[in-house]
């Protein structure tokens, strides 16, 4: 257990709390490239409890602002697209990708007023189909050759989905490796042939063993949890005989990230990015070592399962997640469909927008979650300190930062730990651009 003050140090996100000031010296994902595109490639960013408006201009350059003009207040989110920048729409004040103001129609002839107007802007990066930006102060952290950043933009698909709850304990979903055999628990396998974009529904590596069948019949992991350079790496064993041990490798990725398996040939990088305490985004880039990613069939599954503009879930709370008695007699454990980031919805929503940790009892299968919160709450106290904290690395550093490997297979039972590095190897190496991870 924790207590409250705990709590909210490891939770709150606004620009004076503790968390807060720690994730703002972070590229934070804002948008998708896809949300810029059209005629008017203007949109709202609401993050980290804070509002801002982030374009793309003429040449194609993007660029974030504060939302609020800096005049009277109005809306920039609302603003028109002209001479290179983006003008509000009440009074016609112009501002440039920097913050510059630029016009200010209204005022007497010669007036200089516009050259003492900046609006507070914010560097824009564009990673995998992600637009990241950064909100604290000074250099920021250069970007890891991870392969979701390294790859080519044919093999990778990114998408994202609204949680209406903390950052925190959506990330902490995806780094407790022994949920997965009861809220993913599918009573029937697929033809994993045809399971192309749905996680947990291929065949696990070096196996025609459905992942499904795996999590289902072996339910109690043995967990190791390592540190790593990017934060954790965490390893679920699952003996299957006394020859064979399923491998399942996944990442903690510092401070908000994680690394996991899709399947033999992909795996998601994906982020949970605080709207504010309360509500949250989850960004993936699905990275394919195979065949380039079908971009337009993983669009539209998602798509199925997700309503623009906003990326709410179609199945939540309002409509209890789609829950149905027979399916769960009959289907799946949850009784909520196929789509496992509605399970991991439910059970995160569930848990209040900000879960309550004073009432919580952790489990030896709670191990990385509880060698993360040790993690942020040390880099919570650097930054504190005007220390660097993990991962906010240079150019240098970010060179060595590759991979990081995440596999879900079957390999020797007494040698697992070499089974899934060469796994990871021999993947990479019938790779046509993954050459770069080896060591």
């Amino acid at each position: 257990m924790m207590s409250s003050e705990q709590n909210d140090l490891i939770t709150r996100v606004g620009p004076e709390a503790s968390a807060g000031k720690l994730l703002r010296n972070y590229w934070q994902p804002a948008a998708l490239v896809d949300e810029l595109q059209g005629p008017r490639p203007v949109k709202a960013v609401r993050l980290l409890g804070e509002d801002f408006v982030i374009f793309r201009n003429e040449d194609g350059g993007y660029a974030m602002l504060d939302r609020d003009c800096p005049h009277r207040g109005a809306d920039l989110a609302f603003g028109r697209l002209e001479n290179g920048g983006l003008r509000c729409a009440f009074h016609g004040w112009l501002f440039d990708g920097k913050g510059q103001c630029l016009e200010t129609p209204a005022e007497p002839q010669g007036s200089t007023l516009c050259k003492r107007i900046h609006q507070k802007s914010y560097p824009v990066s564009e990673r995998g189909g992600i637009l990241f930006a950064y909100l604290g102060s000074g250099e920021p952290p250069a970007f890891p050759d991870f392969d979701c950043f390294v790859a080519p933009d044919q093999y990778t698909f990114a998408f994202k989905g609204l949680f209406e709850c903390n950052w925190l304990q959506a990330l902490e979903v995806g780094i407790d490796p022994a949920h997965a055999s009861y809220l993913h628990r599918f009573f029937q396998d697929e033809d994993t042939d045809a399971s192309y974009g749905k996680q947990f529904r291929g065949a696990s590596a070096d196996s025609d063993m459905p992942i499904t069948k795996v999590l289902r019949e072996y339910d109690c992991p043995e967990i190791h949890v390592n540190p790593a350079d990017y934060g954790l790496q965490l390893i679920a064993l699952r003996e299957l005989s006394e020859s064979q041990t399923h491998v399942r490798v996944t990442n903690v990725v510092f401070p908000q990230a994680f690394v996991i398996p899709m399947s033999s040939e992909m795996t998601i990088s994906q982020w949970h990015v605080p709207i504010d305490d309360h509500n949250c985004y989850w960004y993936a880039i699905f990275t394919s070592f195979g065949a380039a990613t079908n971009k337009e069939q993983m669009r539209q599954q998602r798509l199925n399962l997700y309503e623009l503009p906003d990326y709410k879930p179609r199945k939540n709370k309002s409509n209890q997640y789609g829950f149905s008695v027979e399916e769960q007699l009959n289907e799946t454990y949850t009784g909520m469909g196929n789509d496992i980031n509605v399970h991991d919805q439910w059970a995160i929503e569930s848990q209040g927008t900000i879960q309550n940790r004073t009432r919580e009892h952790l489990g030896t299968t709670d191990k990385g979650i509880i060698a993360f919160r040790r993690l942020l709450i040390e880099a919570i106290d650097k930054n504190a300190a005007g220390e660097k904290a993990l991962m906010m690395v240079n150019e240098e550093k970010a060179r060595t930062l590759t991979g990081p490997a995440s596999i879900d297979g079957i390999g020797p039972a007494g040698k697992w730990n070499e089974y899934w590095k060469e796994a990871d190897m021999k993947r990479r190496q019938a790779s046509e651009w993954a050459q770069r991870g080896l060591k």
